[in-house]
Order: C-alpha cells, then sequence, then structure tokens
C-alpha cells in the first residue's frame, strides 16, 4: 500500500480529533465580525477557498481566499501613504503543511501579529513568523500529494464555526469503503463542479487527480458549466459533482453521453475521500506511484 493510500483511511479517526482541537484553540481563530483573509498554496488554497465560503455563510463576517502568490500586498499594511487601505483584514490565516511554502512565508513576515498558521511540520519557518499556531503534526503526510492534512485542517475550521462534524466522519468511514463510481481503466476525463464552499472541493478533486495520475481533469463552479465547459462532455467522460446540485444539470450532462456522479448521501467532504481514492486508482491502474508525482516535491521553496 503506497503512504496516499494509508493517509487517506486514516482520515476518519483524524476528522474526530481535529472537531475536538477547534474547541482547545478558539483564541487563534477569527472572532465573529473579524474581517479575514485565508492563504495557502495548492491543496491548501482550496480548503482557504471552503472555509472561506462557509464563514461567510454563517454569518461570522467577511472572509476572503487567496493562492499564496496573488494576496494583494497592500492589503497586509493596514494604511497606504497614511490613510486605510481598502479592505484591511483583521487576521489573516494561513494553512501551509510544510510550513516552507515561500509564498506564505513571504505573507507571514509581513500580517505581524495579525496572523494564525494551521500548520503540519512545527518545526520550520512558518511557525516562528505567525501570531499564533495551530499545529496539526499528526496529520502530516509522507505522500507528497496532500490529503488529511488539508481535510483535517478544514474539518477544525468547520468546527470553529460551530459545525458538529461526528456525522462528517462517520462519512469519511463510510467513503473508504464505498465502491468507485468510475472505472479507472476505461474513463476519459473527469469534470468535477461544486457550489459555495464545494467549489473548493472540486478543485482539490481535480489536483488530486492530476497530481496523483497525470489525468486529464477540469473543475467549474456547478453552474458555470454550462457556460461553455459542458461543450467537452461525451460518452467516455463523466461530471463528478460535490454538494447542492443545479436544477437540471444532472439531465444535461447525461444528454451529452458523460457519466453523472453525485451522492448527497454523503457529507460533501466525505465524498472528496472517495474522489483522493478514485486518483490513487488512476495511478495504480496507469502504473504510476502516486507518493512521488513527476515534477512536484513536498513543498515549493524559491529562491
Amino acid at each position: 500500500m503506497t503512504y496516499v493510500a494509508e493517509e487517506i483511511n486514516s482520515q476518519p479517526d483524524l476528522w474526530r480529533r481535529a472537531a475536538a482541537q477547534a474547541a482547545e484553540v478558539t483564541g487563534a481563530l477569527p472572532r465573529p465580525g473579524e474581517r479575514v483573509a485565508v492563504v495557502g498554496c495548492g491543496t491548501s488554497w482550496f480548503m482557504a477557498m471552503a472555509y472561506a465560503a462557509l464563514r461567510e455563510a454563517a454569518g461570522q463576517g467577511e472572509t476572503d481566499a487567496f493562492a499564496g502568490s496573488e494576496f494583494p500586498a497592500t492589503r497586509l499594511a493596514g494604511n497606504r501613504n497614511g490613510s486605510p487601505v481598502e479592505r484591511p483584514y483583521d487576521r489573516i490565516i494561513a494553512i501551509t503543511r510544510s510550513g516552507t511554502t515561500t509564498e506564505v512565508l513571504d505573507i507571514l513576515r509581513k500580517a505581524g501579529d495579525r496572523s494564525t498558521v494551521l500548520v503540519g511540520d512545527v518545526d520550520t519557518p512558518a511557525v516562528t513568523l505567525a501570531r499564533d499556531v495551530i499545529a496539526l503534526p499528526w496529520a502530516d503526510e509522507r505522500s507528497v500529494v496532500q490529503t488529511r492534512f488539508a481535510t483535517s485542517a478544514l474539518i477544525l475550521l468547520r468546527a470553529s464555526l460551530g459545525e458538529d462534524l461526528a456525522q462528517a466522519a462517520d462519512d469519511a468511514q463510510r467513503a473508504l469503503d464505498l465502491p468507485l463510481p468510475l472505472d479507472p481503466a476505461t474513463i476519459e476525463q473527469v469534470t468535477f463542479v461544486g457550489r459555495g464552499w464545494t467549489n473548493g472541493l472540486a478543485q482539490e478533486a481535480a489536483l488530486k487527480c492530476r497530481e496523483a495520475a497525470t489525468f486529464w481533469t477540469e473543475a467549474y463552479p456547478a453552474m458555470d458549466f454550462r457556460h461553455g465547459p459542458i461543450s467537452i462532455s461525451t460518452t467516455g467522460r463523466a461530471v463528478w459533482a460535490f454538494g447542492e446540485v443545479p436544477p437540471g444539470l444532472r439531465e444535461d450532462v447525461e444528454a451529452t453521453g458523460a457519466t453523472f456522479v453525485h451522492d448527497p448521501s454523503l457529507d460533501p467532504l466525505a465524498h472528496l475521500v472517495v474522489a483522493q481514492r478514485f486518483a490513487v486508482a488512476l495511478a495504480g491502474h496507469k502504473g504510476l506511484n502516486p507518493d512521488t508525482p513527476r515534477h512536484l516535491t513536498r513543498s515549493v521553496v524559491l529562491s
């Protein structure tokens, strides 16, 4: 068994641990009404997208998500030429498994006492740069491909918003045993779609298949999918939806000959676990090792 397969299987127990830890770190997380930016790179950015959408939907305050490289630098200072900047942030949350990603460290250096980091490796620069540290070393991973750290971080953040995640963890356990909805040997392409917070999950599912198996995937907001991307749907391809499905989307996809995948019985994050398993199965079918995807390293550290 690969490291990533073992790490996928460990998620139900780790989600329960993450949900419990949320009650212990409330002082490191945003208060209701604070304006918050959440940053990350790759998988961590997609988890940031999901949390930002959930926090706003919960009425907790304006919350933006940025890829680390795209954070507007002027908003870090709090003022510009002696005047307040537009949309300054009360707190900046960084999600980083490695604690060494260049773009995230640059933000933490400038964020000062407004920063919180969720980190897997505690012996890293991110820990020394952030004011508040939420350490998840028990969710760190050996595989280059991220799975359990990212989902555990999102579970902790969801729990901090008041969600009861017991059912989500139970769903994740069930997701480990469900038959895969697509056959890796016969499927040509998959497009993942989501709405609201699950748009981030769709982006992450697509990334997992690209990383682990060099497989052709795309991801879009579910409502936007019919504005062009549906044109590639056909027999031998699939559209995989997370969370709420727009009316008529299944029918429109199936009319193209493509397979429509959706499981409303699972918490959407648990449905991501099925997609993780699918990515590993794709890699196995192609004879690839998903622990060491080509051209990728555990962390991107730029000179």
